[in-house]
């Protein structure tokens, strides 16, 4: 078996770094079609919408996962509020641990390379969140 270690701005089987991908799973969030996202980031419509596909069945497994480590990071969270749909809910969740994230450790750091952090790496591979 060979193990390889992914940098935090890295995600697994993945050529584009965390905040490419992260700012398309944004985009969409925010309501912006998968042909708009890949024009708006020069990388082919297939390989945006391969991402989309793949964080649209997990959309609330990831707000899950996120909204506990907000709970862990923050002796005392405010909780977010609601968003728009469920694409804005798990991006307000990695937002809202990202954010408690730099208020415990005093750091300056993208929501996804938390994401990828927290995730491992897998925040599109199969099998993620098991």
């Amino acid at each position: 078996m060979t193990h390889v270690l992914l940098p935090v701005a890295a995600l697994a089987r993945r050529a584009d770094l965390a905040a490419v991908i992260g700012a398309a799973l944004a985009a969409k969030a925010a309501g912006a079609g998968h042909r708009r996202i890949a024009l708006a980031l020069g990388r082919p419509a297939e390989t945006v919408r391969g991402w989309l596909r793949r964080f649209a069945g997990r959309l609330e497994a990831v707000r899950g996962v996120f909204t506990v480590w907000l709970r862990a990071l923050d002796p005392d969270p405010v909780m977010p509020d609601p968003g728009a749909d469920a694409w804005a809910d798990a991006v307000i969740a990695i937002t809202a641990a990202t954010a408690a994230a730099a208020r415990r450790f005093v750091l300056e750091v993208s929501p996804w390379e938390v994401a990828a952090a927290v995730s491992g790496g897998r925040l599109l591979a199969p099998g993620w969140p098991g």
